[in-house]
């Protein structure tokens, strides 16, 4: 299976994080793709592969140009405004507030954000469009006749919204790879969604269509980040109707539990028939993840690939979250290892 990867990654170099009243370095770190890159060689997984040069139209077929415009420009207008630190929203259009755009870029940071722990900082903008970029040649390789192909994406990408970013992701990888594929002639596209966390953002793009099948496992709202979606009665509205599936676990939930949500997960992808499939690779399930709450193995990441492969899709990776930081080479390329052996 090849790899696309670009040095762009580093350009994302946050140095701070609101986690638990404390300001702390971020979880999201750049040590991460380091270690799946070296475990992707140490494996002899496949070549490894710069990405190609995409204009933005891909990424405003999924993100609201006025929101694509602030990532572009958020970090220049706040050192303009005269701010040392980094980029960190601080107030909201919260219930009973208006929600008209502000122009500074202080209240800006709190209309496109949905959360105050993803701070914007020097190379954001670049790194996010490398990823995008990773993710949309990663995505024409699978279309041009590669079974699969694992897209390196950094910054991660299924928290973003439309016009939202937040959970260390700014431009939604997987949305804009299955956007791209419809695109360029797939009717039908599925999401399997594995991060620990809900995918909002995907489930935010996609709701109201039938186009794209959206299937999350994730920690149950009501105790894990980002709390406001992420429910079983989500199922999509309007033409979308049934077409988004949410399958949150409880605390402490081991591979058997989370092996059987997988199995409903692939059941519905089959049933809904795609020509494709992306799958939003976060590896925070692992039990030594400091920021989550499953308890899978290293080796039920391997058993899960497999049954990834079992579907018989074209299939295109993209990295999303996993901060168990020494173990998530091990982990990522263990679910790629595992569907190469079907």
């Amino acid at each position: 299976m090849i790899t696309i990867h670009s040095e762009d990654y580093a350009l994302r170099n946050a140095k701070t994080e609101l986690y638990g009243g404390e300001l702390v370095a971020p979880f999201e770190c750049a040590q991460r793709v380091r270690f799946v890159l070296d475990r992707v060689k140490t494996v002899k997984l496949g070549a490894v592969l710069p990405p190609d040069e995409f204009s933005i139209e891909p990424v405003l077929r999924v993100h609201a140009p006025p929101f694509v415009s602030f990532l572009e420009n958020a970090w220049e207008e706040w050192t303009a405004a005269g701010y040392r630190g980094e980029a960190i929203a601080s107030c909201w259009p919260a219930r009973r507030m208006t929600e008209i755009a502000p122009a500074h870029i202080d209240g800006k940071l709190g209309y496109y954000a949905f959360a105050a722990e993803t701070s914007i900082s020097a190379g954001t903008w670049r790194a996010a469009r490398a990823a995008a970029n990773v993710a949309l040649t990663a995505t024409r390789r699978v279309a041009s006749g590669e079974r699969a192909a694992f897209g390196l994406c950094r910054p991660p990408g299924h928290h973003a919204a439309k016009d939202l970013y937040g959970g260390y992701c700014f431009l939604n990888n997987a949305a804009i790879s299955a956007q791209w594929l419809r695109d360029n002639g797939a009717a039908r596209v599925a999401i399997l969604d594995v991060d620990f966390h809900h995918g909002n953002g995907t489930q935010d793009i996609f709701y109201e269509r039938a186009d794209v099948l959206y299937a999350s496992i994730h920690g149950d709202p009501r105790e894990a980040f980002p709390y406001f979606l992420g429910y079983v009665d989500e199922t999509g509205t309007g033409p979308g109707e049934g077409f988004n599936v949410n399958l949150p676990l409880p605390r402490g939930a081991d591979f058997s539990v989370w092996r059987d949500a997988l199995a409903v997960a692939l059941a519905r992808i089959r049933a809904y028939g795609p020509d494709a499939l992306v799958v939003s690779l976060g590896v925070d399930t692992f039990e030594r993840d400091p920021i989550s709450f499953f308890r899978l193995a290293s080796e039920d990441f391997t058993t899960y690939g497999g049954l990834i492969g079992a579907v018989r899709l074209p299939t295109v990776f993209l990295l999303e979250g996993g901060y168990a930081v020494e173990e998530i080479g091990v982990n990522a390329v263990n679910v790629l290892s595992g569907f190469e052996q079907v």
